[in-house]
């Protein structure tokens, strides 16, 4: 893959395009410099060497990784156009595109009829399905695990609905008995389903879930902002196949959440809502009278919360799964990848005298906590700590980040440790990137080095 070449190519063909249209002189207000240029860019430059290295194996923290070089010069071609996915008017070509790709990921959920649309983050998208339900269930509240993600409770505040934390079980995926109880007092209309935590990936039990649906009347709303694209791995063969059930349940619910700027190799912002009733475009009606004028066919923006979207979210997004489509030979292969590599070295964990897993990873995401002596909270907690800053610093860098686990989850898991606090931080690795397989045993050997420095 040559980014250099196609990048060049993106611009030949803008110019191409641009050409037919006739010469014209850009403006002096707009004119910079060439030595100016130069001089501010370096300073640019040199300012963006504050970051992680997020494109290298070595980085394994953060659910953070660059874009597709595809979805690079996706991007960067529409975007010298610049269209805007609001209106046919002002993104014709793009808003097709974004149909296209909408309807690909609503096929890999097992939706048919649908409506959906890309947004520009996964917190905009789960707005929108908690705005749809919402309306639906006028009065009713909202149910969703404690180990959701914490916009869902923000959301319910800025919708005026009443959240429901339900309890999880002892790795983090709703409590089906804890959730029928709270349904039992009618005071719910949606309940939110988690397919991938952004703690520990855990995936919630939508398959058993769905017989709840019908028994109480309430909507299914899965968010797999995180997790959605391993749909793409239920059944499939060899250690990175996933249980068909919980996946295959997810065309049976209203409505999904899924960010293709996670694991769709996507740039930021790219989420997507796909609606399995198409009927539900009624909420969202309203008028714009200067933008609706040239064509009677749908606009996106008739259909979405948010007014001006980038056409270049939808062109990245159709060219990369043009050249990695939505199968487990295509992107499912970036997948499996990773879903690898987490299990290897869930297993070499497994073994060590220096770190001990927390839980088995269900995705991709592995977290894991040093020994110590005694083995106690308030010990795990500064080691931690102390091998996530010692990792950043030195010659041999490794990345990882950290969460905290509250005693009650300490202690579901790992009754040996002593709960003498409230909580613990422990080591927490996202192997987004497939290039993470082969770095494992680097990964784990460095990190048994960190853990055995105890001063």
């Amino acid at each position: 893959m040559d980014l250099q070449h196609w990048l060049r190519e993106a611009a030949r063909s803008n110019q191409e395009w641009s050409a037919a249209f006739g010469p014209y002189e850009t403006h002096p207000s707009l004119r910079v410099d060439d030595g100016r240029f130069g001089e501010v860019f370096g300073e640019f430059t040199e300012r963006l060497k504050d970051n992680y290295p997020f494109f290298h194996p070595r980085y394994a923290g953060q659910m953070l990784k660059p874009p597709h070089p595809a979805a690079v010069v996706g991007y960067a071609t529409a975007m010298m156009i610049n269209p805007n996915n609001h209106a046919l008017d002002g993104g014709p070509a793009t808003a097709r595109m974004e149909r296209e790709v909408v309807a690909d990921l609503a096929g890999m959920f097992g939706f048919a009829a649908h409506l959906g649309h890309l947004t520009t983050s996964g917190t905009v998208a789960n707005l929108e399905a908690l705005f749809v339900a919402r309306e639906l269930h006028p009065g009713l509240g909202v149910a969703y695990s404690e180990e959701a993600h914490y916009t869902h409770g923000r959301m319910c505040g800025v919708l005026g609905v009443t959240g429901h934390p339900v309890a999880v079980d002892d790795r983090g995926r709703m409590d089906l008995d804890a959730l029928e109880e709270l349904l039992r007092t009618g005071r719910v209309g949606t309940v939110v389903l988690t397919a991938g935590t952004t703690g520990l990936g855990a995936i919630d039990p939508i398959d058993r879930a769905v017989a709840l649906r019908e028994k109480y009347g309430i909507r299914l709303h899965v968010d797999a902002a995180y997790g959605g694209f391993f749909t793409l791995l239920a059944g499939a063969a060899g250690p990175e196949g996933l249980a068909e059930g919980p996946w295959h349940a997810i065309a049976r619910c209203d409505s999904v959440v899924v960010d293709p700027h996670k694991h769709g190799l996507q740039p930021y912002g790219c989420g997507a809502v796909i609606f399995a009733d198409p009927e539900v475009g009624r909420f969202y009606l309203h008028d714009s009278p200067y933008t609706y004028f040239t064509s009677a066919e749908l606009h996106l923006g008739e259909i979405s919360l948010e007014c001006s979207r980038a056409g270049a979210s939808a062109a990245a997004l159709w060219l990369t799964l043009r050249l990695l489509p939505l199968t487990a030979g295509g992107l499912g292969g970036v997948l499996a990848a990773g879903r690898r590599a987490a299990l290897r070295w869930s297993e070499m964990i497994g073994g060590s005298e220096v770190l001990k897993l927390y839980q088995p990873p269900e995705l991709d995401i592995v977290s894991y906590y040093p020994v110590t002596d005694p083995a106690a909270l308030s010990a795990i907690d500064p080691a931690s700590e102390r091998i996530l800053q010692r990792g950043m610093a030195g010659e041999d860098p490794v990345f990882v980040s950290t969460l905290r686990a509250s005693d009650r989850a300490f202690a579901a898991r790992h009754p040996g440790v002593t709960a003498d606090a409230d909580g613990a931080r422990i080591l927490r690795s996202a192997l987004m990137k497939p290039e993470s397989e082969g770095r494992v045993e680097w990964l784990h050997t460095r990190l048994e080095e960190l853990a055995a420095t105890r001063t």
